[in-house]
Order: structure tokens, then C-alpha cells, then sequence
């Protein structure tokens, strides 16, 4: 008769804290981001404020589709057996996905400054042009 070990894991309570923290992290991190990016918006298309906020809107649940997307695909944890373990795990798959979304908000950041950038670049032509006419 063979008997089984069950060893206790703390596989659960490692979904289960975070989960919580990534979607959190996600949110504060897009509601910031997007607060501020409407001044970019409003530049790069040319003071139409319904459509810079409804691209802005775009943009944040495409941030946060990829991000929350990103997190699920990474949220497998090993055998845990010990709570030292379970904190060392939650820190690396935290550390590492605040990273990654600190790389996706420089990202985005990038792409309103370029933006704005050609916008102005836009203007100042048109402006050229008037004033040779």
C-alpha cells in the first residue's frame, strides 16, 4: 500500500495577491498616464478636443488590454512551500511586470512627444505656405 504526501503550498495565496497588485499597478499607472498625455492629444490634432480625448480613450484600453494581458501571461508560480519562497516569487513577477509597464508608459510617452513633434512640424509648413501666398 503506497500512502501519498500532501504538502501544503502557497501557490494560491500567490494568485491571489497578485492579481490584485498587478491590475492595481496597471490602473494607477494608466489613469496618471493618460491624465496627463491630454495636452499631447489636444497638439497633435490640432485643438479637435472630441477627437483627442476619443483617441486618448483608445489608447488607455489598448494599455490596458496589453498590460492586464501581459500580466495573466506571466502569473505562473512554481511550488511554493514556504513564505519565504512565496515572498521572493511575488517580488521577482511584481518587480519584473512594474518594470515592464514602466518600459510600456515610457513607450507610450515617446509616441505623444513624436507626435506632438510632427503636429508642430505640420503647422509650422502650413504656416510657411500662408505666409508666401
Amino acid at each position: 500500500m503506497t500512502t501519498t504526501v500532501l504538502t501544503t503550498t502557497y501557490n494560491f495565496s500567490a494568485y491571489m495577491i497578485y492579481l490584485p497588485i498587478v491590475i492595481a499597478l496597471t490602473v494607477l499607472v494608466s489613469q496618471f498616464l493618460f491624465k496627463n498625455s491630454k495636452t499631447f492629444m489636444i497638439d497633435i490634432f490640432h485643438q479637435k478636443k472630441d477627437i483627442a480625448m476619443a483617441t486618448n480613450s483608445l489608447f488607455k484600453i489598448g494599455f490596458y488590454l496589453l498590460n492586464i494581458g501581459f500580466a495573466l501571461c506571466i502569473i505562473e508560480f512554481f511550488q511554493i512551500e514556504t513564505i519565504e519562497r512565496l515572498v521572493v516569487a511575488l517580488s521577482k513577477k511584481i518587480g519584473g511586470f512594474s518594470i515592464y509597464l514602466g518600459l510600456m508608459m515610457l513607450l507610450n510617452l515617446l509616441l505623444f512627444l513624436k507626435g506632438r513633434k510632427h503636429a508642430m512640424n505640420k503647422e509650422k509648413i502650413i504656416e510657411n505656405e500662408n505666409t508666401h501666398l
